[in-house]
Order: C-alpha cells, then structure tokens, then sequence
C-alpha cells in the first residue's frame, strides 16, 4: 500500500468524522429543542415534581410568644404508579401519587391551648384530587372546611392538657421526576413511620435509603421509621430512568469515528498482510456505509421504537459494507469485515443503551483487536509488505 494512499484514507476518515460531529450536533439541537417546547406541557398536565411538607402545630405560650410543635405521632402511606409520557424523542418520567398521612397532636402544656394546625399542600401547580382533612376520630370527627391560604390549610381546635387529637389528611395527584417528603430544619421527629409502595422496582433515593423493603409482586414496599431523630434526613423517590432516544443518537454519532477508526484499522492490516489491493475509493464507500447507521438510525426514531429502528439501521449498514467489501474483495475479507463491524458499530452503539458500559465495551474491544492483530501479524514481513513506507531491517 502506498503512503498516498494512506493519507487519502485519512483524510476520508477525517471527513467523515467531522460529518458525524455535525449530525450529532444536530441531533442533539432536535433533542433540546422538543425538551423546551414539551417540558411545560407536560409539567401543566401531570404537575411539577412533588414536595410533601411534615405538619406542624402553632400555640400561643404565656409569654406571648408562637410554638411551633411538631406531630408526637406520624403514620404516613404513599402509593406511586409509574406513568411516563414520550414526546417527540423523549420521555418524561410522569407518575400519579395517592397520600394519606395519620398524624396526632397532643398538648404537653400544663393549661389548655388553642392549636392552630398547618398542613401544607404540595406544589401550587399541582392538581390535587379527592382532598381530605379531618381532625378527631370517631363520633367527634369533623372534616374540615378550611380553604388553604399561599398553599396552606390551617385549623384550630381546643386541647386540654395532656390530651390529644388525631387528624388525617388525604388526597390523590400527578407528578413528574421525584417525589419528596421533608422535615423541618432541626426539628425532633417522634414516632413516624412512612410506608411507600411503587409500581416499579427500578428505584432510586435521592436522600435517604429507607429502614426496610421488600420485594411486591409488582414493585416495591419501601419503610422510613424514625423512632425520635433531630434533623431527621427527608424521604424521595426518583422515578426510573427511561432511555431517551435523541441522546442515545447523538452519543452514537459522537463516538462513531471510534468504530470507523478500529474498523479501518483491521481492513489495512488485512489487506497488507495478504497483499490484497483495496483503492482510497474503496474506503470512501465504506466510510459512507458506516455513516449511514447513525443517520438512518436518528431519523427513524421518529416513526418507529428505538430497539426497533436500531436494528434496521444496524442491518442496512452491515449490508451495504460487508456486501460492498465481498464484491469487491472476495469472501475473505468480506468475513473479517463482518466480524469487525458487528463488533466496532453494532456492539459498541448498543452500549450506549445501558449507562457505564461504553467504555468498558470500548476498552475491551480494543485490547481483543489488539491481541487478534498482534497475533494474526507477528511473522508478517513488514519490511517487504510496506515497501518505502517502512525499510526493510538489516
């Protein structure tokens, strides 16, 4: 092979590289463009992400000034249905939540007070549903009428000393991303349980790793109990992460001139080392089959599944290379390049589906091909192969 020719590949390489960068780039604008045109729709339908606030009492001491108390009991239960929501290429992590919280509030003061109990209501963009708020149990329960104020219900009730009155507070809404629960600043939690069950089992806790789980037939059930805790750490749950098919896309033509460059490292070396003859035209051709997965594959997303339109765009390229090298190379070289660019495209692009695995595949993949090479070439005369490219040694 002559020095020319080997800069002309170069050079087809180089280009080629350039025209993936600009198709990522482009993907990736596509893909920024849909997030801020469908981020707020999708926020002004199911919700922003959801933040629960702990309760709290205020009385009025006999100095004058306002306590804060905090539940002396806490029985709280959450239930999270996964519901995400794909626009354009991507997908928003949407969920709906159900909470009940059985809180009790007891007067430890020595004369009877009048409570003033906050409950403070998620995100004002959230719409909530079949809300209840009912203080007392039994004959003397009431439902309370209180409109909430800046997002908070507020009402009062007389407690002798010592005595205590159990309220429950329940409702239904949607949300987006994670859901959270939170204390106080160092405040001093007593007796709180919260039980949380999902739909899903991919989980993930932003703050705290709960006390206990256990494995549902359909998700999980999830425990945070704090027997008496100051700064108690508060409770989330991120929603499972979906895969995202524009950034997959755009992350395939970033990293495709990896796969191109490994590729056309083992069709030089085969070619040398068998004396076949491939021209610079040769390579353009196959640096232009290479190219047609990342751009058949971004475009397809459109129309049909990722997995799906990864597999037709991998498939036409493996056709237009390998049958493309078997004509004008033979059977020999077209089955080296199969094996070469199922593994340099095929595998490595499908490592991006899976997050942390690129460049362990990336790794891998280059030290086998470097194991293979070196030993399908040790006895080869590079000398004579390469001619003035490289002197043969004395």
């Amino acid at each position: 092979m002559k020095l020319t020719h080997l800069i002309v590949i170069a050079f087809i390489f180089v280009c080629t590289s350039i025209a993936w960068w600009l198709l990522g780039a482009v993907i990736t604008q596509r893909t920024s463009h849909v997030s801020y045109q469908t981020g707020d729709s999708v926020s002004g339908r199911w919700g922003p992400p959801l933040l629960q606030k702990h309760p709290s009492a205020r009385y009025t001491s006999s100095s004058g000034s306002r306590v804060s108390l905090q539940p002396a009991k806490s029985d709280v239960k959450v239930q999270l249905s996964y519901q995400p929501v794909k626009m354009g290429l991507l997908w928003h992590r949407t969920y709906g939540a159900t909470f009940e919280g059985h809180y009790t509030f007891t007067n430890s003061t020595a004369i009877t007070q009048k409570f003033d109990i906050d409950f403070e209501l998620p995100s004002s963009g959230a719409l909530l549903d079949k809300i209840k708020f009912t203080l007392g149990e039994g004959g003397n329960a009431r439902d309370s009428i209180a409109a909430p104020e800046q997002g908070v219900i507020t009402d009062s009730v007389q407690l002798a000393p010592g005595e205590s009155i159990p309220i429950v507070v329940s409702y239904e809404c949607r949300g987006m991303d994670h859901w959270r629960y939170a204390f106080a600043d160092a405040s001093r939690i007593r007796d709180f349980l919260l039980t949380m069950n999902t739909d899903f089992t991919d989980v993930n806790f932003p703050i705290s790793s709960p006390t206990d789980r256990e494995q549902l037939d359909k998700g999980m059930q999830l425990v945070w109990k704090y027997e008496d805790a100051i700064s108690a750490p508060g409770i989330g749950m991120e929603m499972p992460r979906e895969l995202n098919a524009g950034p997959v896309a755009a992350q395939i033509s970033f990293y495709a001139p990896l796969s191109l460059l490994l590729f056309f490292t083992v069709i030089i070396i085969t070619v040398i080392s068998r004396g076949m003859s491939l021209h610079p035209v040769n390579y353009f051709f196959l640096a232009a089959g290479f190219f047609a997965f990342p751009l058949l594959f971004s475009y397809m997303l459109d129309v049909f599944p990722v997995h799906l339109s990864f597999v037709i765009a991998a498939v036409c390229s493996l056709l237009l290379v390998c049958g493309y090298l078997r004509a004008a190379a033979g059977d020999f070289l077209f089955r080296v390049a199969v094996v070469a660019q199922s593994a340099y495209m095929v595998l490595f692009s499908y490592s991006f589906f899976f997050k942390g695995l690129t460049g362990l595949t990336l790794t891998v993949g280059g030290i086998v091909t470097l194991g293979v090479l070196m030993a399908l070439t040790a006895k080869v005369d590079w000398s004579q192969k390469l001619g003035a490219v490289s002197p043969r040694l004395a």
